[in-house]
């Protein structure tokens, strides 16, 4: 699978990536903090971040015998 294919699973827009710490970058929203005060915050990440963790989770895929489809960053 190419990187542009996994890049396609998901939606982007310029933010900030909690994993490089790049600013103003394209990102994916990966997640949400929900703080003691009541704040909600996104979790982005950057296209080189999604495609490292898009690695990591199709390398366990392979480890466990399971299919590995993109674009499940963040899902629960």
């Amino acid at each position: 699978m190419s990187a542009d294919e996994i890049l396609a699973a998901y939606t982007w827009m310029v933010g900030d990536c909690f994993r490089c710490a790049k600013v103003e970058v394209a990102t994916t929203q990966i997640g949400e903090i929900d703080t003691p005060a009541g704040g909600r915050y996104e979790v982005r990440a950057c296209e080189a971040c999604v495609l490292a963790m898009e690695g990591e989770r199709r390398a366990w895929a392979e480890r466990s015998g399971l299919d590995y489809a993109p674009g499940d960053l963040g899902a629960a």
